[in-house]
């Protein structure tokens, strides 16, 4: 039964993120946001909806573990899954934008700074701060890195209107989509929770696989999606914000919501997985090695991440 609940709640995780995805997007256009924009705000913060819902229950709880463990596990399958996977299936993948100038510091310094923070054993409500900070000056690079490409004004009533578009539609839907993540997040971690007591399993690895791939769902559904449509800055500027809100705005929500401690030294191989994952993150992008080849070396990591994970399991 804990399992049926489990299942239930992820897909009202999941679709009540699509919900805000989408409605997100519709809003972003009337002010002619970018895609690499709107991928790396408004759908990456859509889309880390989940893993900020799952991982603040998870802290109301008192179950740090699962906060924690939620977010590297989403970081890591966010780029070796959904970017691998992106690799691919996409024939060409030919980005605009620079990400290695513009962006590889904004994927690795989040993971740096979450580090430090984390060798002395806990998340406090100072470091959530100092997280804030950072998000808000990541949003500050890209809203100068998009001069220009935002409109002056908002289109006037009439047009909105005439294009199908509607506020109180879409306001309707974003509260739809919240309460589904709310409510869906909570069961989530009762579910999830009771299934390790059920199986032996530790929190950590209820939050590091079951939970964070089912909050990965959005960025993989959305990424594809974008990228088959040829969307590529928008596939992987949702990657790279995704994981930028996973590591500032989700655990500092968590963390405000109760200080987080963990035992550092027992998970040093996600961390480091996390921060490998990252650096070849950068790598890829520094040699502009959009393709077959590097998505199946994203999947070789995500191999090894899993496999060490079963042992963890079975040990």
């Amino acid at each position: 039964m804990n399992f049926v609940i489990f299942v239930i709640a992820m897909a009202s995780l999941i679709w009540g993120a699509d919900i805000l995805v989408r409605e997100s997007e519709r809003i972003a256009k009337r002010f002619h946001i970018s895609e690499f924009v709107i991928g790396a705000t408004l759908i990456a913060l859509g889309t880390s909806m989940p893993e900020m819902a799952a991982s603040i229950a998870a802290s109301a709880n008192g179950k740090p573990d699962i906060a924690i463990a939620n977010v590297i596990g989403s970081n890591i399958l966010n780029i070796t899954l959904v970017l691998g996977t992106i690799f691919i299936m996409t024939k060409s993948i030919t980005p605009d934008r620079d990400f290695f100038s513009k962006d590889s510091t904004w994927a690795l310094v989040p993971v740096f700074v979450l580090i430090l923070m984390i060798f002395d054993g806990d998340i406090s409500r100072f470091d959530a701060v100092l997280l804030l900070l950072l998000m808000s000056a990541y949003i500050m690079f890209l809203l100068r890195e998009a001069k220009g490409i935002i409109s002056d004004q908002l289109e006037d009533d009439e047009s909105i209107e005439g294009s199908g578009f509607s506020w109180v539609n879409s306001t309707i839907f974003i509260v739809i989509g919240l309460v589904m993540i709310i409510v869906g997040a909570n069961f989530t971690i009762e579910s999830a929770s009771a299934i390790a007591k059920d199986f032996g399993i530790s929190e950590w690895i209820i939050g590091i696989i079951m939970i964070s791939l089912g909050t990965s769902l959005p960025e993989l559904v959305v990424s594809i999606s974008a990228a088959i449509k040829g969307k590529v800055d928008m596939a992987i500027g949702n990657i790279i914000g995704s994981n930028m809100a996973n590591t500032t705005i989700v655990l500092a929500a968590a963390a405000f919501t109760n200080p987080l401690k963990f035992e550092v030294s027992a998970y040093l191989f996600d961390i480091t997985t996390m921060l490998i994952a990252t650096l070849m993150l950068v790598f890829i992008t520094a040699n502009k090695l959009y393709s077959k080849p590097a998505g199946i070396s994203l999947f070789i990591i995500l191999g090894l991440f899993l496999e060490h994970t079963l042992k963890m399991m079975n040990g």
